[in-house]
């Protein structure tokens, strides 16, 4: 049975039916668990369907991750790692009665939260831009000079893979007055007609019908192709959306908790050496963070 607390001396941070502070800590922890298996089952159901269509359709994948920015992936990488490091610290500093420190190091988690939203931000607005969007939405129109690596030839634009025209004409020959000469046939290099690009509709090549798409780059002259166009290539940037957006809302989530903790620690729930909350926020982070790292290594690392 649970031992009767009273007010006078009794700690504010203990609630009434735990026997001690470390019982609610280890409740809480369990409590934790619970609810981040509930989140990683979630989010294995997207895993389970990114690889039947990745097993079935891997030239739909190899297409879209050359339209995602590996740079800005690597930065929130590295950001959301870092903020696993100050919330890591922020319990213990909790513990050592650091409230100070405690402090700033949870606004130096938040701060990284809201970069990786900034991050993002940048990379859905290229998205809509170029209206590589989900389902219905998909509709791209991406520039010719992003999509395709283009030679110029005397003020045309041409494309690396064009076919080099070869053509039998008449070879004439200086002879001299009243000598009939026969017509030597020679062959001659004519530049393909130029590529003019309109602005009004889509630059991506036709679509291509099954496994055929996995092509990859076009390597000719020494210049590299963005692949052409799978078939269902919206596919991609609907698992895209869903699984990055679906983790954006676990972030907010994240800031609003560290709010919180915010709140807390103004109150002064963390004088006494109180951290069971800063600990249970940090786990929370700890399990964002890793499922960021196995979304860039799927959606970003495409070879």
């Amino acid at each position: 049975m649970a031992a009767q607390h009273h007010d006078d001396g009794h700690d504010p941070n203990l609630a009434h039916h735990f026997e001690s502070t470390e019982q609610q800590r280890q409740s809480a922890k369990l409590g934790m668990w619970l609810f981040l298996a509930t989140e990683i089952l979630f989010f294995g159901g997207l895993f389970v369907a990114y690889t039947v269509y990745r097993g079935n359709h891997p030239e739909v994948f190899v297409f879209g991750a050359h339209f995602l920015d590996t740079a800005l992936g690597a930065l929130n990488t590295v950001v959301l790692i870092f903020s696993s490091f100050t919330i890591a610290w922020a319990v213990r500093a909790a513990q050592l009665k650091q409230i100070k420190l405690l402090k700033w190091l949870i606004i130096a988690t938040m701060l990284c939260a809201f970069a990786f939203l900034g991050v993002k931000y940048v990379e859905y607005s290229a998205k809509w831009k170029h209206g590589l969007l989900w389902a219905g939405a998909y509709n791209p129109h991406v520039d010719h000079e992003e999509a395709f690596e283009t030679i110029e030839v005397e003020g045309e634009l041409h494309t690396p893979e064009a076919d080099v025209e070869i053509i039998e004409i008449e070879e004439i020959q200086p002879v001299a007055e009243g000598e009939i000469v026969e017509p030597v046939a020679a062959e001659v290099e004519i530049d393909p007609a130029p590529v003019v690009a309109d602005p009004d509709s889509s630059t991506i090549a036709p679509a291509a019908r099954g496994p055929e798409g996995l092509a990859g780059p076009v390597e000719e002259a020494g210049h590299d192709l963005v692949p052409v166009e799978p078939l269902n290539a919206r596919v991609f940037f609907s698992i895209y959306f869903m699984m990055t957006g679906l983790h954006g809302i676990h972030v907010l989530g994240g800031i609003a908790a560290m709010l919180w903790l915010l709140k807390c620690l103004r109150r002064g729930d963390f004088d006494g050496g109180h951290f069971t909350k800063v600990d249970m926020v940090a786990l929370y982070w700890h399990v964002v963070d890793i499922i960021w790292i196995y979304l860039f290594l799927l959606l970003y690392l495409i070879d």
